[in-house]
């Protein structure tokens, strides 16, 4: 069902009143589905009508959106048709099933899952970092019609990651990156958080949302374990990065932790320059680079940390200091609310880069 959220846009005639668009969520009921339903009631785009999409076994609830109520419906094909933007949250293989489907149908999608995101046809953008890798919302095919484009958001520790690191690469060059990650239980989604509250409010043994208990302790493991004792969310942090920064052979060294923490990644980042660059100068330049609310030494507390990024937008760095025993050595610690900046909002401001554009 197409709710109209505003009958009176079609009939209005200067352009920026009549550029409203049609715009579909698949996955809608899910837990970045919802935060992405948030995150586009407050953005820049004009919605003329919302088409809220899920399994079969989700159909019939109804979500809120700029004060509407708007129920959720089974996906089908015919559902993308004239869809304006497309965005996705529904897993990688809803996504390898219909992404396809919607783009055929013009839909322009981005795309939430792993599943397109290494693919060399399809660029995986965080707007602050790439945005110029944004093709068309729109192309024209040989039979008349028009092919949506498909955009891959990246994985939630690597956008908070490249957010911080392209004004550092783009002033001082960029040689190496060593990393540690603190991931929250909602990066495992509702299932996380709801083992997380079982361990904690019920005291039950930990569930198989995780490898061992979680509350009260850190598990270095996040996704599966790989041949070479890498985690596949590790292998996602190096191949994401390169992809994001156009550094295919940028040596990236991560360990991924899950930590007992309802939302908000963090991660501690050693880095090298290919210039030496003082702290001053880093600070210097994270303080202008969009999508940075840099955390200065003489705040209370003197850096971010998740529970006060938790429901925020930006990322955010602190404890910005140079390497006591390598000149091109830069320490940060890196904060964002992994439902928004690391999964809805960067795909809410893909959307907003195209509105942009367009306008």
């Amino acid at each position: 069902m197409r709710i109209k959220l505003d009958e009176n846009l079609s009939m209005n005639t200067s352009r920026n009143d009549s550029r409203a668009w049609r715009v579909a969520i698949l996955g809608a009921t899910g837990m970045v589905g919802r935060t992405m339903l948030t995150c586009l009631a407050s953005s820049s785009i004009r919605v003329r009508e919302l088409v809220l999409l899920a399994s079969p076994h989700s159909a019939g609830t109804v979500l809120n959106f700029r004060g509407s109520d708007v129920p959720v419906e089974p996906v089908s094909a015919e559902l993308f048709r004239g869809i304006d933007l497309a965005l996705f949250s529904a897993g990688a293989a809803a996504s390898g099933k219909w992404a396809p489907v919607a783009c055929a149908a013009g839909a322009p999608v981005v795309d939430n899952s792993s599943r397109w995101r290494m693919d060399p046809a399809v660029p995986l953008v965080v707007p602050e970092v790439n945005a110029h890798a944004l093709p068309p919302r729109r192309a024209a095919r040989e039979d008349g019609g028009a092919q949506g484009a498909l955009i891959a958001n990246p994985n939630c520790a690597t956008i908070q990651l490249v957010v911080a690191l392209e004004p550092i690469r783009a002033a001082f060059g960029l040689e190496r990156v060593v990393l540690a990650t603190y991931q929250s239980a909602s990066g495992k989604g509702q299932t996380g958080l709801q083992a997380l509250a079982e361990e904690r409010n019920e005291g039950r043994a930990h569930s198989a949302a995780f490898p061992a208990p979680l509350l009260g302790n850190v598990i270095p493991q996040c996704d599966i374990f790989l041949d070479d004792g890498y985690t596949r969310e590790e292998e996602k942090t190096i191949l994401e990065t390169r992809k994001i920064l156009g550094m295919p052979g940028l040596a990236v060294h991560p360990t991924c932790v899950r930590v007992p923490v309802d939302v908000g990644h963090a991660e501690a980042v050693y880095l090298e320059t290919s210039r030496p660059a003082t702290a001053a100068a880093v600070r210097a330049v994270l303080a202008l680079a969009p999508g940075i609310v840099l955390v200065g030494d003489s705040e209370t507390p003197p850096f971010p940390t998740p529970l006060a990024a938790a429901g925020t937008d930006p990322v955010w760095v602190g404890r910005v200091r140079t390497d006591r025993c390598e000149p091109r050595g830069v320490h940060l610690w890196i904060v964002a609310d992994n439902l928004r900046k690391g999964a809805a909002t960067n795909a809410v401001q893909i959307a907003e880069a195209w509105w942009e554009r367009e306008g």
